[in-house]
């Protein structure tokens, strides 16, 4: 048993494809950018934090660009960018390098913190402890 097919409300008759020599064959349109115009993408990183430099988005961005930089009003780290907008990170990197581009964000090296904690500062605190 096959299931019903939908009719639709207003049938329009398609028109057959054309024929060689009839009209021109266009190529599709993109729709989507993989790399900037010259083929280059910003150097990013999983933990590169990103920070808008502008508080609202410019009329001309896309909505994913807009939603970016909505969320990048305190930095956030790449990883963090491609979680919220259920994006992949390859994504991100496109939609990074041309906000980069546009000086619309600033990337930056995350704050590195140091492996060991100062043992003067350690004593500190123990000492602190013990006169409780």
């Amino acid at each position: 048993m096959t299931p019903p097919q939908r009719q639709r409300r207003d049938p329009t008759p398609e028109s057959p494809p054309p024929q060689e020599g009839e009209g021109t064959v266009r190529n599709p349109e993109r729709m989507y950018v993989v790399a900037g115009p010259d083929g280059e993408r910003a150097e990013l990183d999983l933990v590169t934090l990103i920070v808008a430099r502008a508080e609202d988005p410019p009329p001309s961005a896309s909505p994913e660009q807009a939603a970016l930089l909505r969320l990048c009003a305190a930095p956030l780290s790449v990883a963090e960018l491609s979680a919220y907008l259920h994006l992949p990170f390859s994504a991100m990197g496109v939609l990074l390098t041309e906000l980069l581009t546009a000086e619309l964000v600033q990337a930056r090296a995350p704050i590195v913190r140091q492996s060991r904690t100062d043992r003067s500062l350690l004593e500190a605190v123990m000492n602190g402890l013990q006169r409780l």
